[in-house]
C-alpha cells in the first residue's frame, strides 16, 4: 500500500513553496421574483449549476436560503497554485452567471484562502 506524505510538514521551506494551493470561493445570492414553488427554484439553480461547471469546470452547490422559495445562495469553488489565476477566472465566471441567469442577482463576494 502506498504510504502518503504531508506536504505542509515534509521537505524544506522552497519544496512548500512551490507546491502553494489557494483556494478561490465565489459566493452569489439571487432573488427569484415571482417563484411559488419549490420545483421553479430547483430548475433555476440546476441549469445555472450545470452550464457553471459545463464552462469552467469547478465545484458549485446551493449553501444557504434552502428552505426560502424566493431566494437561492450558491458556492463556486476551485483551487489552483496562484491568487491571480483564480480571480481571473472567478470574475469570468461571476460574469457568466450575471449573463446566462435572467433572475436578479443581489450580492456576490470573493474570497481566496492560502493566497501567496
Amino acid at each position: 500500500m502506498p504510504r502518503c506524505r504531508n506536504l505542509y510538514t515534509a521537505g524544506t521551506a522552497a519544496s512548500a513553496e512551490r507546491h502553494a494551493m489557494v483556494i478561490g470561493i465565489l459566493t452569489v445570492e439571487y432573488t427569484l421574483h415571482g417563484n411559488d414553488s419549490l420545483k421553479g427554484k430547483r430548475r433555476v439553480a440546476s441549469s445555472l449549476k450545470a452550464k457553471v461547471r459545463a464552462k469552467f469546470n469547478v465545484s458549485i452547490a446551493e449553501i444557504a436560503n434552502q428552505d426560502s422559495l424566493t431566494r437561492l445562495s450558491l458556492a463556486v469553488v476551485t483551487v489552483s497554485n496562484s491568487e491571480k489565476h483564480l480571480q481571473s477566472r472567478l470574475t469570468k465566471c461571476l460574469s457568466m452567471m450575471e449573463a446566462a441567469c435572467p433572475e436578479e442577482m443581489t450580492y456576490s463576494d470573493m474570497e481566496f484562502f492560502g493566497a501567496e
